[in-house]
């Protein structure tokens, strides 16, 4: 019995590096099951992203009747945070603790504000509803306090986890093993989303605060477990009596290592185009081209099978000893092609463009955040991965926010305008609001196709050094 048992083993090892994905991720130092335990951090900011930007936007704005604006607001909050992760990143790279860890505490850090967040969130909303015994502006204080604990705790935990899979990694498969845990990201949220949708299929105030304190539980368990005996206690890193560099000095070698700065715009140019229509496909395919509700749903399927498609070639490309910086730059042309697609949906009024359109959105920018995601990770130097890839969250993050409101309030003020007659009778339809936001957006991918150039020529002149390798093996797609 047991020889079977160790035949079986070794020939799915075998299998596995070809059939199996993400199994070339795995490493004798970092082996696919502390890899895929340590992913488990990712399924849960997942989770609270569609918590907060899905679930509870559209039942505090219907369910709760909380004016449009407040709800605006408050799922913004947690953008607040999201310019500090390159601090909370240098913060956990430089961390003094005389147990020897630099990354578990700031995770630990942030699960225990998601948890405070969300243990005060349900009873919140429910209070700035105005069903609670006290003022609404009680919830209100309760609500943003939530919301931000939650954005804070967000953040910190994927920043300071990010690093601690750099760290655990070898060099030559770090991009790989962050390419995977951003893919379990999108399983996480996916997930999550289908689960959500389940449970508050028959809306109450008591599923409502069930579904809340769930996520919290879940949030914390699958942060423990995550964290159970990853990082390795090193006293000597972690002394005080250390030399502790200052973030003034550790960013401007960042910035002084090759690029940095003008990669970071490049990231925040490319991130700004393809986040500006997340809130807008959907209302435009029910409002221009007539699609049902079944339908516009789909369309989130379409995006994201569209992504890990670009995840996928990129795995191959970049594997093969890619040119990351020319890979980012195919992902903003194809996200020209996309928006143009989407535009010419309206007027020929086919979902069927519409749909191929949608699923190059998602491409593209999969693409885009591969390529750009690699950069960043080759620019760290000297243990300070938790920089690196807190300046790209940062930008990335922050971006868009920006672009997903950027989006909505030029939509409105074109729909606005062109309704009213400024732009003619021709433009008075509802589909000349979208258009201004797909055109403005293939705009700022030709700038980030220009901000990107220059890299590649530098990437090309030292191709003698190799990038470093991002494949996952045989990805789906």
């Amino acid at each position: 019995m047991k020889q079977a048992v160790a035949s079986a083993a070794k020939g799915w090892m075998r299998i596995g590096s070809r059939f199996l994905p993400f199994a070339d991720a795995a490493t004798k130092e970092l082996p696919l099951g502390r890899l895929m335990r340590l992913s488990l951090f990712q399924v849960s900011v997942g989770a609270s992203i569609v918590l907060l930007n899905g679930t509870l936007n559209r039942v505090m704005i219907v369910e709760l009747g909380v004016s449009t604006l407040l709800v605006s607001l408050m799922v913004s909050l947690p953008l607040l945070v999201a310019p500090f992760r390159v601090l909370i990143g240098f913060k956990s790279d430089n961390h003094r603790s005389v147990l020897g860890w630099r990354r578990v505490p700031y995770i630990w850090m942030g699960t225990l504000l998601q948890f405070g967040g969300y243990a005060i969130m349900p009873f919140a909303l429910l209070v700035l509803s105005g069903q609670g015994a006290y003022p609404a502006v009680y919830g209100q204080i309760g609500a943003a306090l939530a919301f931000l604990m939650v954005g804070a705790g967000l953040h910190t935990t994927q920043t300071a986890g990010l690093a601690l899979a750099t760290d655990l990694a070898p060099e030559e498969s770090r991009p790989r093993v962050v390419a995977f845990l951003y893919v379990m990201l999108l399983i996480g949220m996916v997930g999550s989303a289908m689960i959500f949708s389940e449970l508050l299929t028959d809306f109450s105030e008591m599923k409502l605060i069930q579904v809340i304190q769930g996520v919290a539980v879940a949030q914390f368990a699958l942060n423990v477990i995550a964290l159970w005996k990853q990082e390795a206690r090193n006293p000597s890193l972690t002394s005080a009596k250390g030399e502790r560099p200052k973030f003034a000095q550790a960013w401007s070698q960042f910035r002084l290592s090759g690029g940095s700065t003008r990669m970071l715009v490049a990231v925040g140019l490319g991130t700004l185009a393809f986040s500006m229509q997340d809130i807008l496909l959907e209302p435009y395919g029910a409002e221009v081209l007539h699609l049902t509700v079944g339908q516009t749903t789909a369309l989130t399927a379409f995006f994201a099978l569209g992504t890990l498609a670009g995840f996928g070639i990129a795995a191959r490309a970049l594997g093969r000893r890619a040119d990351p910086y020319r890979l980012a730059g195919f992902g903003a042309l194809a996200g020209v092609f996309a928006f143009a697609i989407v535009l010419f949906a309206a007027p020929v009024q086919s979902a069927l463009l519409f749909r191929i359109g949608t699923a190059l959105v998602g491409f593209g920018g999969g693409l885009f955040a591969a390529g750009t995601l690699t950069a960043a990770m080759a620019l760290a130097k000297d243990g300070q991965s938790g920089l690196a890839l807190g300046a790209w969250s940062a930008v990335q993050a922050t971006a868009a926010g920006g672009g997903i409101a950027l989006g909505g309030g030029i939509r409105d003020l074109v729909s606005s305008l062109a309704s009213n007659g400024m732009f003619g009778s021709t433009l008075a339809s509802p589909s000349t609001g979208y258009s201004a936001v797909y055109q403005i957006e293939i705009v700022l991918l030709f700038a980030t196709l220009v901000a990107i150039g220059p890299l590649v020529r530098k990437a090309r002149g030292s191709s003698s050094q190799p990038s470093p390798r991002f494949g996952l093996a045989e990805f789906p797609g």
